[in-house]
């Protein structure tokens, strides 16, 4: 009998020796646990599996189960077009993706020392953001051929081509081996600060670039101020397609062929925790970007920046922010990203230091070369859900694309406030979902400690006014936490919640830790007496003015009403669900949280 070696690897069979399973099996058995779970009533008639499903922000389903039956068509090859599965043949194996870190500051010899230490650390590209006279001196012994720099100076980025350009020529490095991206890009400078557009100056550059330097990019197409605006995945890429093809355009009329106008193009996209959504966008985008070029008649890929997004970040439990951005990065760099830049987990808070830079760096080395995360090409590739998740991703991305063309483009869309309405009604829905903590953030509004050392940075001021919002997931929370400290700083103690917990430790304790970790949330300190049969006194004692009512639900049949009137309270809530004598409100799982937590700060006089 021949052995499995034998057998192409296309005909192996890996589970020929088990007894073949089917949908129906699959279904069935998935019924009796939803209905054991009292998930799935007797009569329910649809499909069991749909109990599971859930929805992305642009309405994708998500399945509980993919099979190949989801993906019928040729899923293709690495480095031949649509380059859904990446822009290379060999993907990342020989080089790994580009560890691109993100430097600022108007102090160019800090600027410069920080380059030098990421450098020496493993970083490979430097994106700079210093004023143009600061250029030279923040490159100060930086091998700038050896490690490219991408600069991003904002309306400013004529001023800072020209500084750098010159320093190549003052280094001797040939034009034909000068490496940079000199981040033009007028239409974001609009969407973070509601200034016109001119395309003019940008694609005058970018001509004059062509002729010179065939290794350095005039333009980026940046997504982040569409996804910092609250929008989804599909509304990013949507904005983003239609600022590469706005950028096509006025460099084909400036003079370029399509193909070197193309060529001038870099893209930036978030990549935020939810790994495979981040898999999927940079799948997409790249096939979106792969139809536009058949469309116009040029074949080069997409070249893609991901960068961890800043929308993730908290300031509260910023530790935990290692944690999303490694997620972050693993997703961009499985996703075919072709620079990667994973911001420090401190750059909520302020001006990062060398030890949150040192960690975000490390992040790279780790995936790279601890977990060989570059030696596979398209790691993702083949995956039912993956592919399934980049087709429905790459046809709502183009429905929005398509729409923002037949508005007129991305400069009259957001001209005219389209754009930024549409992102603010995903805000909203966002904005509902985290405060129901539906979209739970933890450290923030699960989770929290109230007691941790917070982490003192120097403050960034921003000087950006107009344009787009740019919105933090967590920021009404820590809103209230900021609030909080600020009460107790004045006061000497926090705004305080009493837990009336009703019946022994046992019966109580689920529904006085959900309770505690909600008040928490919003920096109020939640005092647990434990099993007592004096709550009246302990509330007396512990200071509050609220309490809230923890116990199984015969309790609360028992004795809330009672133990309600009691208290003395000047506010009474109840952890689960129903209504009772003397309970004003009710907090239980997917309650609105900020709304319950806000409520609570102005009756007990919290300034906000």
């Amino acid at each position: 009998m021949a052995g499995p070696e034998s057998a192409p690897i296309s005909e192996l069979d890996l589970a020929a020796e088990f007894p073949q399973a089917t949908r129906e099996q699959w279904q069935e058995l998935v019924a009796g646990v939803l209905r054991k779970s009292g998930k799935l009533p007797e009569d329910f008639a649809g499909a069991p599996e749909s109990k599971l499903v859930t929805r992305t922000y642009d309405g994708i389903e998500i399945q509980p189960l993919y099979t190949a039956e989801d993906v019928p068509w040729d899923v293709g090859f690495p480095g031949l077009p649509p380059f859904v599965r990446g822009a290379r043949p060999e993907g990342q194996v020989s080089t790994g993706w580009d560890v691109r870190a993100r430097f600022t500051g108007d102090d160019a010899r800090e600027v410069n020392k920080a380059i030098l230490a990421d450098l020496e650390g493993g970083v490979t590209s430097i994106w700079l953001s210093v004023p143009p006279s600061s250029l030279a001196d923040a490159l100060n012994e930086v091998y700038v051929d050896l490690a490219p720099v991408v600069l991003d100076a904002g309306p400013a980025y004529e001023a800072a081509a020209s500084e750098l350009l010159a320093l190549f020529a003052e280094r001797e490095i040939p034009a034909s081996e000068a490496t940079a991206v000199l981040g033009a890009d007028p239409i974001g400078l609009a969407a973070r600060t509601g200034s016109a557009v001119d395309l003019g100056p940008a694609a005058a550059l970018a001509v004059r670039v062509a002729a010179k330097y065939p290794k350095v990019r005039t333009v980026v197409a940046d997504g982040l101020p569409y996804h910092e605006a609250g929008g989804s995945d599909a509304q990013e890429l949507g904005a983003l397609v239609a600022a590469g093809v706005t950028y096509l355009r006025a460099l084909t009329d400036a003079g370029l062929a399509v193909e070197a106008a193309a060529g001038q193009l870099e893209f930036r996209l978030a990549a935020t925790a939810d790994q495979f959504s981040t898999i999927a966008k940079l799948r997409a985008a790249r096939r979106l970007w792969a139809r536009v070029a058949e469309v116009c008649g040029f074949s080069s890929p997409m070249r893609q920046h991901a960068v961890t997004s800043p929308a993730m970040l908290t300031r509260r439990d910023p530790w935990v922010n290692m944690l999303r951005t490694t997620v972050a990065c693993f997703g961009a760099g499985v996703g075919g990203a072709d620079a990667v830049t994973v911001l420090p987990f401190d750059a909520a808070i302020g001006r990062s230091d060398a030890f949150s830079a040192r960690i975000a760096r490390n992040t790279h080395a780790v995936l790279l070369e601890e977990s060989k995360l570059a030696g596979v090409a398209d790691p993702a590739g083949g995956s039912w859900y993956v592919e399934k998740l980049t087709d429905d991703l790459a046809h709502a991305a183009w429905a929005e694309f398509t729409a923002i063309e037949a508005a007129g483009g991305l400069v009259a869309e957001l001209a005219s406030g389209a754009l930024a309405g549409r992102l603010a009604a995903t805000w909203e829905k966002r904005s509902s979902r985290i405060a129901t903590r539906r979209d739970p953030l933890t450290g923030v509004s699960e989770f929290p400690n109230l007691t941790e050392k917070p982490v003192v940075r120097t403050p960034v001021e921003s000087t950006v006014e107009g344009g787009l919002p740019r919105h933090r997931y967590a920021e009404g929370f820590e809103a209230l936490r900021d609030a909080s400290d600020a009460y107790l700083a004045s006061h000497g103690e926090r705004p305080k919640v009493f837990l009336a917990t009703l019946g022994p430790v046992a019966a109580h304790t689920t529904r006085a830790g959900f309770a505690a970790n909600l008040f928490q949330a919003g920096g109020l300190e939640a005092v647990n007496p434990g099993a007592t049969d004096d709550l009246p006194g302990a509330f007396r004692a512990s200071g509050a003015r609220i309490a809230c009512l923890c116990g199984s639900d015969s309790a609360y049949e028992a004795q809330a009403a009672d133990v309600a009137a009691s208290l003395g309270a000047e506010y009474v809530l109840l952890a689960g669900k129903g209504s009772y004598d003397g309970v004003d409100a009710t907090i239980f799982t997917g309650c609105d949280a900020l709304e319950v937590l806000n409520g609570l700060h102005a009756k007990l006089g919290v300034a906000l």
